[in-house]
């Protein structure tokens, strides 16, 4: 005779909803206006990039703990990345702050191919176990900023975090005319942007204030002092 646990089936319903909340509430509402990442948000189940301890509160608007002082970006500010990112079928996407593999996962469902980099060795060993078996994505333990330039050209960068700063070394694993998506921090405001790789650099432009999780090894140069 078959078993059911009834508190299994219980709070994979409870988090379908909070899921579905999260898409009417926490993307739509805030400028998260394509189709087919709202879709994709809306299949891949967050609570499965988290801690057990942490399920209960996966959709919430906000950053999410992950441990050793890193946290996911709230969904609306990966939302409006991804959105942003304009991915399309078969881009290569270089990924800057993988975390656990959430954002990865999204970005693959898009049909993207994605180089999801990860410098936290906690994280990225959560990330292996979340995202076995998922396709199109390959995860490198490296320093974020470094990013991989062994799989570039890239055709978009996203970084799913805030920087103070871009490194030239990691935008010029873009192709020229690449797309970029990025959370940017000055003076303790966050801001989401975007832009392109130009044949002499590249420009980002912020298109919103948001709440947006700071990432590691990306503080700006400081310049002399007399």
């Amino acid at each position: 005779m078959t078993t059911i646990d009834i508190s299994d089936a219980s709070a994979s319903t409870d988090s379908a909803a909070m899921r579905q909340a999260m898409v009417s509430s926490q993307l739509r509402t805030t400028g998260v206006d394509d189709v087919r990442v709202v879709a994709a948000m809306g299949t891949v189940a967050r609570e499965d990039f988290v801690a057990a301890t942490s399920r209960a509160i996966a959709y919430r608007d906000g950053p999410l703990p992950l441990g050793g002082g890193r946290f996911q970006n709230p969904p609306m500010a990966t939302g409006r990345l991804l959105t942003e990112a304009e991915i399309l079928d078969g881009d290569r996407v270089l990924l800057i702050g993988a975390a656990t593999g959430y954002t990865a996962t999204v970005a693959a469902l898009l049909g993207a191919q994605v180089t999801a980099v990860e410098s936290d060795p906690a994280l990225a060993e959560a990330a292996r176990a979340a995202l076995a078996g998922t396709d199109g994505v390959t995860l490198v333990e490296d320093s974020l900023a470094g990013g991989h330039a062994d799989g570039a050209p890239y055709d978009v960068l996203l970084v799913d975090g805030a920087v103070e700063a871009l490194p030239d070394s990691l935008v010029a694993q873009l192709r020229p005319g690449g797309r970029i998506a990025t959370g940017l921090v000055e003076r303790g405001v966050t801001r989401l942007a975007s832009g392109r790789r130009t044949a002499s650099g590249h420009g980002v432009m912020p298109f919103a204030d948001a709440e947006c999780v700071l990432l590691p090894g990306f503080a700006r140069p400081t310049g002399f002092r007399f």
